[in-house]
């Protein structure tokens, strides 16, 4: 795949983010910090963009968090001299799934990344402050996501950047590098990976995203030089979670009405 100019790319999400704070007369952003890559990147490019302390970032461990991702964390924050917060949800998370212990590990992730997106939501509110989503463009065209968890946010940087892209940037920007070479993980129960999770490397996906939404070459045209498994694989992924990366629709009455009258 053919790789956006890092240097530029840069510089454009910085003005985004720049331009975005100004538009809303926010004072800064707030951000999740998980010691993963994509929010250490967009950690680094708010406190370029905005200045370190106009940036808030916060961990939010669940009991079963890696020590390695706090860690991570706050190595991040340290780094770039922005104010941090260590938040812990295991109260809110357990408290709800107490009374339903039914609870598959998918269910609880998905608690879980939603009470981080409600907590980032209220210290924008009393910081006067807008919420930073870290969600690359590879997650998003595969549904990798909880809607109004992670998938919810007041902007997002790095959306438009697939995960090889995100490695790039963040090498550029001086992301450490024990955070960058670590296998990327949601860290939503010990042992998960992503890549796990996906079934798919991220480099292999990338390279079929790019010829399929990049280029616009038909699935079956992408399977004659690509592995087919995997190039129906991910165009199924993209159908089925559609639904996800589109505003929640609501019915058009007036409209439906008018063009019914006689």
């Amino acid at each position: 795949m053919k790789s956006v100019d890092i240097s530029k790319a840069a510089k454009i999400c910085e003005s985004f983010i720049g331009r975005e704070v100004d538009e809303a007369q926010a004072k800064g952003v707030v951000l999740g910090i998980s010691g993963g890559v994509d929010s250490a990147l967009c950690a680094y490019l708010c406190a370029r963009a905005l200045g370190p302390e106009r940036v808030t970032g916060l961990m939010l461990p669940y009991r079963t968090s890696s020590p390695e991702s706090l860690e991570h964390g706050k190595l991040v924050a340290s780094e770039l001299g922005i104010e941090s917060e260590v938040v812990e949800i295991t109260p809110m998370v357990d408290a709800y799934f107490g009374a339903h212990p039914e609870a598959d590990k998918v269910r609880i992730g998905n608690k879980m990344a939603r009470e981080r997106m409600s907590i980032l939501f209220d210290f924008a509110k009393r910081l006067k402050a807008l919420v930073v989503g870290s969600g690359n463009k590879t997650e998003l065209l595969l549904g990798y996501f909880t809607i109004f968890g992670d998938g919810g946010y007041s902007l997002n940087p790095i959306g438009d950047l697939y995960k090889t892209e995100i490695w790039q940037l963040a090498e550029h920007l001086g992301v450490p590098e024990a955070i960058i070479k670590k296998k990327p993980s949601a860290d939503l129960w010990p042992g998960q990976t992503d890549e796990g999770e996906l079934g798919v490397a991220y480099r292999e996906a990338d390279e079929i995203l790019y010829e399929l939404v990049e280029k616009k070459v038909p699935a079956a045209d992408v399977a004659r030089h690509l592995d087919p498994q995997l190039v129906a694989k991910i165009a199924d992924m993209m159908e089925h979670t559609e639904f996800k990366r589109r505003m929640p629709r609501i019915c058009q009455v007036r409209e439906l009405l008018t063009n019914d009258s006689p």
